[in-house]
């Protein structure tokens, strides 16, 4: 029921939140309205229709919503807020890069090697590039995502640190196609 909304039904209204909780396990979890109201239901496989099989708690969203039986579910994601930010904690391997000198890095089409959530770190590999690019959780929860999986397409902006490639921000895989070379 993704057709057009004027506003006065609640066909596909707009909603933008904070994401309560995601469990990719479960294969659901919920977001918080920034104007208050009822829980939403945000399903792995609508945030999957974006290009993420995860996503981290606290990420900000921008979905629509229907009205249900149950409550309210998100029936599209139209955007997650990827705001790189160096300062958060983990992020001390990146050095003296700003937000900006981040921003202005392409996006990378990437594949994941491995990624272990537990150990907090992984890799991935760059299309047509032989060094692989090292991920750290807190870049992927910075960038919205909860976790990865092995042989996951993902777009990545790279920085080269002191120990070698390492991604600076992660994005859906489609965002490195939508953006120029």
């Amino acid at each position: 029921m993704n057709g057009t909304d004027n506003g006065d039904g609640p066909s596909s209204p707009r909603k933008t939140g904070s994401v309560k909780w995601f469990d990719p396990v479960k294969g659901f979890g919920f977001i918080v309205a920034d104007g208050g109201g009822p829980d939403i239901l945000l399903h792995v496989n609508v945030l999957r229709n974006f290009g993420q099989n995860s996503i981290s708690d606290g990420a900000e969203i921008e979905v629509l919503v229907q009205e249900t039986a149950r409550g309210l579910q998100a029936t599209e994601v139209i955007s997650i807020n990827i705001a790189a930010d160096p300062t958060h904690p983990g992020m001390e391997e990146l050095g003296d890069i700003s937000a900006a000198q981040i921003a202005s890095l392409p996006l990378e089409p990437a594949r994941v090697k491995w990624f272990d959530k537990l150990k907090g770190f992984g890799f991935a590999n760059v299309f047509g590039r032989a060094q692989d690019v090292f991920l750290h959780i807190e870049v992927l929860r910075n960038s919205g995502f909860a976790e990865v999986i092995p042989g996951e397409a993902i777009a990545v902006r790279v920085h080269d640190g002191k120990r070698g490639r390492m991604a600076v921000q992660i994005a859906p895989w489609e965002a490195a196609l939508l953006t120029p070379a």
